[in-house]
């Protein structure tokens, strides 16, 4: 299985177009050890197979797209090698993209589940608009840890939904009130190589964390380096959890869970937000990171499992 991390940022990039915080001025102005992110989203292809597996549609699709080539099929005068959408929720940040694949000549194969459906057809109808281009054929994931496939071309690509905590979008009626699938995460293998994917993660439960230890490959929500961070910078009044997301430093944080791990699995953090200095290569908490054997996605990145 091949994985390439087309964006590695939080929702508004790095650096954020309106943000003046410490890092997206110090990358702007080039004094911040730093690189540049687009909003985050991966694409998983079957080891010898051209078509893959889009996993979130940022709003930087279009720049992912251009920046990639594995992503440039060429059999026919118009052609892609993404041949369907998972959601992993309905953010604003993993949906938006969808309106830039709307030039398909086909309906675009798209699996959510179906609170993600529901608030991508109503509070933010994305799938009513995309029906008058090229329309979307539906598939319900039913969050339960079960294995189940996509279609051709994809059925080498074995995947489980876990149910996790977080939050659902601002225009869903769930935002308060959480069902299970507004979040999920996912395990991928094909063969032997196992990934394990939730860019959004705001509790790991047992459960959650036996199919992490499963993993060859753990790739989770680094939205935020401590519980505070938004509101010390005066960018929110919410906490990280308040917002869905497990910070990394604390107790209980991502780190003292990624600590537990078998020492064979690879740790990576993505979604991360622009206040998060885990962003400056300098910085004390990077050195952290590394001495905890915990990468940092990067854009452009791409790994075989």
């Amino acid at each position: 299985m091949r994985i390439t991390i087309l964006g590695s940022a939080a929702g508004g990039g790095f650096p954020q177009w309106n943000c003046h915080c410490p890092r997206c001025a110090g990358l702007r102005s080039g004094s911040l050890r730093a690189r540049p992110r687009t909003q985050s989203s991966i694409f998983v292809q079957a080891q010898e197979a051209v078509d893959g597996l889009l996993l979130n549609a940022s709003p930087d699709l279009l720049q992912q797209i251009r920046s990639n080539p594995q992503l440039h099929a060429s059999r026919a005068q118009r052609d892609s090698a993404i041949a369907a959408v998972l959601l992993v929720d309905g953010q604003v940040d993993h949906c938006t993209g969808l309106f830039m694949l709307r030039e398909r000549g086909t309906p675009l194969p798209l699996w959510c589940t179906a609170p993600v459906a529901q608030d991508l057809s109503e509070g933010n109808p994305v799938l009513r608009v995309l029906s008058h281009y090229c329309g979307v054929e539906l598939h319900e994931i039913v969050p339960d840890g079960r294995e189940f496939s996509l279609a051709p071309p994809l059925q080498a690509l074995r995947i489980r939904a876990h149910a996790v905590a977080g939050k659902a979008a601002p225009y869903s009626p769930n935002r308060q009130h959480g069902l299970p699938g507004d979040n999920i995460a996912l395990t991928l293998h094909e063969g032997g190589g196992r990934l394990f994917y939730a860019p959004g993660l705001a509790e790991i439960t047992p459960d959650l964390f036996d199919a992490m230890c499963a993993a060859d490959l753990v790739l989770v929500d680094g939205t935020f380096w401590s519980e505070h961070e938004m509101r010390e910078l005066g960018l929110s009044r919410a906490s990280a959890r308040e917002m869905g997301h497990l910070p990394q430093s604390g107790p209980g944080g991502m780190l003292a869970h990624l600590s537990r791990l078998p020492a064979r699995t690879r740790r990576m953090l993505i979604h991360i937000n622009n206040s998060n200095p885990i962003l400056d290569e300098d910085s004390l908490e990077r050195a952290q990171l590394r001495a905890a054997g915990v990468e940092v996605a990067e854009d452009g990145m791409q790994i075989s499992l």
